[in-house]
């Protein structure tokens, strides 16, 4: 992150532009609908830019930028002038002074941006690039434009009428945050859009004679194969909402940022042989924390119940009476293979596929070979890739073909995806020549084949 976003409060701070033209103008708009007090300092000044300084209680000093201009009793100040030179100058002096200052266009001169601003007062949401690209913030801003109801300063507003009643009611700040996201999911939203402010009242009296402590609840969350475009509606609503974040090693970073910021995250990722947590103690951390009342989000890659022990998991849970929701997500087999460009099933190569696991619970691959020679089938293999080399020999030795083709997906559908694709014969000899690291999906089959047309990310 380049660039912290911080909310000023300029109502009746002293705000200096530099630059009397249409670009001034512009700023100086956003200046006085903050409540900011304005002084312009420029040879020629226009009189819209004229009038409106005059509006805000400011001064208009008609003369070209000086070194000499106290720039101390000023909260900010904005060099937009159509010289380099003055504007670089303006932020030499800001910047001995330690004075927030902005050179318009001209990013390296700068000690704040200007965001491209969705305003519902008193709720206001901002997006910048750092200067890189205004026009594509502007754009995003367009489209959070058209999601957020114009209603949502209302409801703040209203809000914040009842906040130290809440407060009051509910000392707990977890379940005071657990008050507030149920009332929004109400008609309490609806109501205060429409202006049904009596009704609206009544609703949230109705909520806060009634409230009781919240129980605890466990959300078990597929965060699918890597890509975080990827999740589910629900998964990124549940994921939002949950005090604390029980992760595994297969979940991306990128998914992991897309959680509440102020949950606990724990992690229990598990490696081959290499447990930070074991699946008991996992399972312990589940009641524990839902026993506590907490709103619980176990995150795991892929989906929860294909070879991902969910169903352990969940049983614990019932087991202690604890409630609990399941939310899928996209599996590695069927994620995995879209971005590598390999069908899982086709009608003129496989009308069959079958999820195995290469790593069972005494570490071996022990599969049921004779079931698995099929040539129209397609195999995939989870956590197969330590074992690859006796894999491709079992196969052989029960009557699978040599040249049968073979992929090795390694990080599918991230930045990081790597593909290699060989024959049962060959392909345990490329895992070291390409340097092929866990996690990898092995997909056995016809096919592979379609591979080279139809890959595309």
């Amino acid at each position: 992150m380049d660039i912290f976003p911080i909310s000023l409060k300029l109502k009746q701070q002293l705000c200096l532009i530099v630059g009397g033209g249409k670009i001034a103008y512009r700023k100086a708009q956003l200046l006085a609908k903050a409540g900011a007090k304005i002084d312009i300092v420029a040879p020629d000044i226009d009189l819209e830019l004229a009038t409106l300084v005059s509006q805000t209680g400011g001064q208009l000093f008609q003369q070209a930028f000086s070194p000499d201009i106290a720039l101390k009793h000023y909260r900010l100040v904005i060099a937009a002038t159509n010289h380099a030179e003055v504007n670089q100058q303006v932020f030499q002096l800001c910047e001995r002074q330690n004075i927030l200052v902005n050179s318009v266009d001209d990013p390296p001169h700068c000690r704040f941006m200007f965001p491209a601003i969705i305003d519902r007062s008193p709720i206001i949401l901002s997006v910048a690039s750092n200067g890189t690209s205004p026009v594509l913030s502007r754009q995003i801003r367009t489209q959070l434009e058209t999601l957020i109801p114009h209603g949502m300063g209302k409801l703040a507003e209203f809000s914040g009428q009842w906040r130290q009643a809440v407060k009051e009611k509910i000392t707990n700040p977890d379940e005071r945050r657990i008050f507030w996201e149920n009332l929004y999911n109400s008609p309490l939203k609806e109501q205060v859009f429409n202006s049904n402010l009596e009704q609206a009242e009544q609703s949230i009296q109705a909520a806060l004679t009634e409230w009781t402590i919240p129980k605890g609840e466990v959300y078990l969350v597929g965060a699918g194969s890597g890509d975080p475009e990827l999740l589910t509606l629900k998964a990124l609503r549940l994921m939002q909402q949950a005090d604390v974040v029980i992760y595994d090693r297969l979940v991306s970073k990128p998914i992991l940022e897309l959680c509440r910021r102020d949950a606990e995250k724990i992690y229990v990722g598990k490696a081959r042989s290499n447990h930070s947590v074991p699946q008991e103690g996992i399972n312990a951390l589940l009641v524990q924390y839902a026993q506590a009342g907490k709103r619980v989000c176990r995150l795991k890659g892929g989906d929860p119940f294909i070879f991902g022990r969910g169903g352990e998991e969940i049983q614990e849970l019932a087991q202690a009476g604890i409630g609990f929701q399941v939310v899928p997500g996209i599996t590695a087999a069927s994620g995995c293979a879209a971005y590598a460009g390999i069908p899982l099933t086709h009608r003129d190569y496989a009308q069959s596929v079958r999820f195995l696991t290469g790593h069972l619970k005494d570490g071996s691959p022990e599969l049921p070979w004779s079931e698995l020679i099929y040539e129209n089938q397609t195999l995939v293999l989870y956590m197969g890739l330590v074992g690859l080399e006796r894999i491709c020999q079992k196969l052989m030795a029960h009557g699978q073909r040599a040249d049968m083709p073979v992929a090795l997906i390694s990080k599918g559908t991230t930045p990081e995806q790597k593909v290699v694709v060989g024959t049962l014969a060959d392909i345990a000899s490329k895992v070291s020549e390409h340097q092929i690291v866990a996690p990898t999906l092995t997909i056995i089959g016809e096919v592979v084949k379609l591979r080279e047309q139809l890959q595309w990310f």
